[in-house]
């Protein structure tokens, strides 16, 4: 384990004897996990890395003292960001993460045997060793020659490709500090610009209840881009809320399709993928 007190102490609080994690999101609501034990905390160049050993959740990545991922129910989260799109794009062969440090979108995409290369750029290298290291029932199983890992911001790595990928998957985490430029007009541009002439990209865009204007912001943004616009959801119970939304943008196919991959899945099937994009009638009324 690796620890010092006064690294822990802003996000781990001792109550009535035990090690709570207390997470605040925005001013209105703490959301606290019991903790079994430390495993890894160390300070990055970017941000505060926490790996802990919860009783409910598993093992979960906290950066800055918010939840990322867990072995609980992080599948969810991992398997939608990514095998939705891959069900729309009949021959992806070259796909890029931007972020995803958990490693565990990766790890569902190189499930795809039409999947030839794999760029995975994260800007916190610490994120993916902690990781890869201390939260395998997340990352296990990533070790892949096709994929190419590249510790870059990618927001300046976007604005460095054109025409080069068919899909790209945007796991950011939320919309605070430099991960604000994620959500941006300007990023999404240099994604499409990216894009091959058929490419496509999701992104995670926030809980449709507590962050309603990231979600309708990016959706807006994208529909200024692409042709093709979709949202959809999952129910991830660490995220807050519950209930979560992606936005997928395509330039060219909608349908969907059955492509050739290794159903280990524990979350998405062919009934989830077209009963996702079923929304509820408050998101409806809000594109309106």
């Amino acid at each position: 384990m690796v620890m010092k007190e006064e690294k822990v102490d802003q996000y781990i609080k001792k109550i009535d004897g035990e090690l709570w994690l207390v997470e605040d999101d925005r001013e209105n609501l703490k959301v606290s996990y019991r903790v079994k034990e430390i495993i890894f905390v160390e300070q990055s160049p970017f941000q505060h890395v926490m790996v802990l050993d919860t009783y409910d959740f598993g093992r979960m990545l906290v950066l800055d003292g918010v939840v990322q991922s867990t072995e609980k129910d992080g599948y969810i989260y991992n398997e939608m960001i990514a095998h939705v799109p891959l069900h729309i794009h009949p021959h992806p062969k070259k796909v890029l993460i931007i972020g995803g440090g958990d490693c565990g979108a990766a790890r569902e995409i190189i499930k795809y045997p039409t999947v030839e290369e794999l760029y995975f750029c994260e800007i916190d290298e610490l994120v993916v060793k902690a990781s890869k290291e201390h939260l395998k029932g997340v990352s296990a199983g990533l070790e892949d020659d096709r994929v190419h890992y590249l510790f870059a911001d990618g927001i300046q790595y976007m604005k460095e490709h054109t025409n080069e990928f068919d899909v790209i998957i945007v796991d950011s985490s939320d919309p605070v500090g430099p991960a604000t430029q994620l959500f941006e007009f300007d990023f999404y541009k240099n994604v499409f610009e990216a894009l091959k002439e058929d490419g496509l990209m999701v992104c995670q865009s926030e809980s449709p209840i507590f962050y309603k204007e990231t979600m309708q912001n990016t959706y807006e943004s994208l529909n200024k881009l692409f042709p093709n616009v979709r949202q959809y959801t999952a129910v991830v119970p660490t995220y807050p809320g519950g209930l979560w939304s992606f936005t997928l943008a395509s330039k060219k196919y909608e349908a969907f399709i059955q492509p050739n991959y290794e159903e280990t899945t524990k979350y998405f099937n062919k009934a989830i993928l077209q009963a996702s994009f079923a929304l509820p009638q408050f998101m409806l009324e809000d594109k309106k």
